[in-house]
């Protein structure tokens, strides 16, 4: 293999596939990234064996051909290039990388170590914009477990119902449910079972940048899912495992409600959280009639007390949070009037989107003395 790219572009797609990489793998091949030329272009891949990504980028190619080498070594010498035009050239199961004043040489493995990333697409489940995948998945995507001992919980469930999909995601501290994301002609029949796509493959698909469709994929043969935007592919293996029976902790109706500007909430939690670092990041919201005032204290530090303007509904009440659920919320979360509703201090607290009876986000709360 001989090519020329840019190292700009090779600094960007390597960055990229590198979030695949196997972090402490027995198999040395998985620490590896594997460079290939395919129809005219040098194309990337990576692999843990839980998620793969494979992107391509522009060349100018001489010699055709394949290698893989130590990605995070590789990744460290392209991002210390000047921006110029490189040179990686193989040589036996060598690469090597030259440019303007610098010449290196990597020792690789072969290709035909690298494990096969799928063998198939699949179905085709739905096709989004871009501004659709994000408005959607990142509303969800955040309030899965990042811990592996519940795999069910690190995962998104994305079921198929009549009024389009249901995107769900819980740590078993909160929820967050996105209805109605839609759905065209080419998707799949609405028969199929639920799913449950890895976080970390929603989270890599929500990096990609650009303007193009994102098509999803399933094969049940292969246990695979695969989502293609533009120039990359990003595919994960279905998590199987029994997802929690997540509307039966919904509550059904409230006897609190208030209304609320997102932002000036958000600042004002902001600020409570300040004086909360020291007792668990615990903050009260006590619901008054014309106002929530939200507050922290810790006797070894001080206390804050911050009132945001809101319009209640039903009887005045209190309760308590994990200011980073909150913070994590409002961050994930386009929205300009928001409302929030519970039933008593100890029952999870649910906030909503005004006008968008197609989401909620539900926390449980915190017990609290006195």
């Amino acid at each position: 293999m001989k090519i020329t790219v840019l190292t700009d572009d090779l600094q960007k797609k390597l960055s990229f596939a590198s979030h695949a990489v196997s972090q402490r793998s027995q198999l040395p091949i998985l620490l590896n990234v594997l460079l290939e030329t395919k129809e005219g272009k040098l194309q990337l891949s990576a692999t843990d064996l839980e998620i793969g990504i494979e992107t391509t980028m522009p060349a100018t190619i001489e010699e055709e051909g394949d290698i893989t080498v130590p990605a995070k070594l590789f990744l460290e010498l392209v991002n210390s290039l000047p921006q110029d035009k490189v040179i990686l050239q193989t040589k036996g199961t060598t690469l090597d990388i030259s440019c303007r004043r610098v010449k290196s040489n990597l020792a690789g493995l072969p290709k035909e170590e690298f494990p096969a990333l799928f063998e198939e697409k699949g179905d085709l489940v739905v096709t989004l914009s871009q501004e659709n995948v994000k408005e959607n998945f990142s509303r969800v995507c955040f309030a899965s477990s990042n811990e592996t001992t519940r795999p069910a919980l690190s995962g998104i469930l994305l079921d198929k119902q009549e009024t389009g999909f249901v995107l769900v995601a819980t740590d078993g501290y909160r929820l967050s449910l996105q209805q109605n994301v839609s759905v065209p002609e080419s998707a799949v029949s609405p028969d199929d079972k639920p799913i449950l796509i890895p976080a970390r493959v929603i989270r890599q698909v929500l990096s990609e940048k650009g303007n193009e469709q994102t098509s999803i994929y399933i094969s049940r043969q292969s246990k695979q899912v695969l989502f293609e935007h533009g120039d990359s592919v990003l595919i994960g293996r279905l998590i199987e495992a029994q997802y929690p029976k997540y509307q039966k902790i919904i509550p059904a109706d409230f006897s609190t409600k208030i209304v609320f500007d997102k932002e000036e909430m958000q600042k004002a939690i902001k600020t409570c959280a300040i004086f909360a670092r020291e007792t668990g990041n615990i903050i009260k919201l006590s619901l008054q009639s014309n106002a929530v005032i939200i507050s922290a204290n810790t006797p070894s530090v001080g206390d804050n007390l911050v009132e945001v303007e809101a319009k209640l509904e039903g009887e005045e009440n209190e309760i308590a949070f994990n200011a980073k659920y909150l913070l994590d919320f409002f961050a994930n979360v386009d929205a300009q009037q928001m409302s929030f509703e519970m039933t008593g201090p100890l029952n999870p607290g649910v906030f909503r989107i005004v006008d968008d009876t197609s989401f909620l986000h539900l926390i449980m709360p915190i017990r609290t003395q006195g």
